[in-house]
Order: C-alpha cells, then sequence, then structure tokens
C-alpha cells in the first residue's frame, strides 16, 4: 500500500484529504508543519508527497527542496492556493512533479497521484512483489515463497507478513499492527497478534529468523545482510 504524507496547516482540508486518499486504498500521513513534514520523512520515507506552499513555519518550497536534496526520485505534489504563474514556476524549478491549485476537485487529485505513482513504478494498489533475503511475495498472486517453494499461508498471515515487508527494519507495535494488519482499534487480545507472528515464524522455516521480537514494543522485519561475495549497495548521495 503506498504511504502519502500530506503537508497542509488547516487541520480541515488535511483530514478532508486524508479521508479521501485511505478511501482510494491509500495510507496516509499528516503534516501541519513544513519541520514535522520533514521529521516524518526522514523517520518512514513517503511513496509521495502533497505540500502546501504557505506553512506556519519554512515555506513548502523549502521543504520541497530538502525532500529532494534526501531522496530525489521522491515525488512531491504542490496543493496551493497560490495560482500565479511565477508560482507554479518556483514550485517546478524547485522539484515539483506536479502543481495543483485550490480549491480542486478530488476527482481529479487522486487521479493525477495514481498517475505519478505508476509512473514511478509504485502503482496504486498492492500488485507490488517484495523481495527479502530468500523471501518472496506476490501480492497479486497472494503467494509467498522460501527459496523459491511456495510457503501456503492463510490470509491473515499474509496481511501480517505483507505489512511487516513493506515497513521492513521498522518496529511495528501490537497497537500498529491491531489497527493495519486487524483493522481494530484495540479490541483484540495483544495475545492473538503474539500467537499469529509465532505460526508464522515457523511456518517460513529457514527464513523465521528475518522476523524478531522487539521486547515491550512489537515487531519488525530485519533486512538481512547482502549474501557472501556480493558487495553492499552503494550510497549514490
Amino acid at each position: 500500500m503506498a504511504n502519502i504524507l500530506v503537508v497542509e496547516d488547516e487541520p480541515d482540508l488535511a483530514a478532508l484529504v486524508a479521508f479521501n486518499l485511505k478511501q482510494a486504498n491509500f495510507e496516509v500521513t499528516i503534516a501541519h508543519t513544513g519541520d514535522k513534514a520533514l521529521e516524518l520523512a526522514a523517520q518512514r520515507l513517503p511513496h509521495l508527497v502533497l505540500l502546501d506552499l504557505m506553512l506556519p513555519d519554512i515555506s513548502g518550497v523549502e521543504v520541497c527542496r530538502l525532500l529532494k536534496k534526501r531522496s530525489p526520485k521522491l515525488p512531491v505534489v504542490f496543493l496551493t492556493a497560490k495560482k500565479e504563474e511565477s508560482d507554479r514556476l518556483i514550485g517546478f524549478e524547485s522539484g515539483a512533479e506536479d502543481y495543483i491549485v485550490k480549491p480542486f476537485s478530488v476527482l481529479e487529485l487522486l487521479l493525477r497521484v495514481k498517475a505519478i505513482l505508476r509512473r514511478v513504478g509504485v502503482g496504486d494498489g498492492d500488485t507490488q512483489n517484495i523481495s527479502m533475503g530468500a523471501l518472496d511475495i506476490d501480492v497479486a498472486e497472494h503467494r509467498c515463497s522460501v527459496y523459491g517453494t511456495v510457503v501456503p499461508l492463510t490470509l491473515l498471515e499474509f496481511r501480517l507478513l505483507q505489512h511487516l515487508m513493506t515497513h521492513a527494519g521498522q518496529v511495528q507495535s501490537r497497537k500498529q499492527l491491531l489497527e493495519e494488519v486487524w483493522k481494530v482499534q484495540g479490541s483484540l487480545e495483544t495475545r492473538t497478534i503474539d500467537t499469529h507472528v509465532n505460526r508464522l515464524r515457523q511456518k517460513l522455516g529457514k527464513v523465521g529468523d528475518y522476523l524478531e521480537t522487539v521486547r515491550g514494543v512489537g515487531y519488525r522485519i530485519r533486512k538481512p545482510p547482502p549474501a557472501k561475495g556480493v558487495p553492499p549497495a552503494r550510497n549514490s548521495a
């Protein structure tokens, strides 16, 4: 599921945009200031940023430049009331992929977001394949394999694994797992999560140790080290 960071200082508008994005099956994070947006992006890089030009602390243009400096391929779309041609030019010169003027059509916004995500190879649904060491999942086919051998998983086990692999290296609290995988708001015993994690770990066999318990917090899928003889990827920054 693609994650979109909405940077908007008007709470009502931010909530409206977030609601419609969630209805379109996107995961959404909201920031009301530029500093908060940069903090959230550093913690977890989104797939796309919807960014207001006028923020209470630093300008959207500066936020865009800083995001692009850190992650050049991160798509940024300005969502702003500033409609002058000079504002558009400044927005695009800062690295933005698109510029949408308020008031806007929600349908148009969704179509543009989906088009940009498809262009950068993310897509607008959960159709991607995810690979990690000897572990692979095909979301479209709902198939998990270890060293090329298919591992039968229940629907819930597959969703749990997909969520953890999508957030590889990041600790997912039991509360997060309840909300994102079980789709409930804390009404389920956390023992149920622990049971499912243990079953999943057993089914994964030799790669079951990819799934780590973070005591007192939750779980994460750790990124396996590169195979012997294969040098680690070099940072191009």
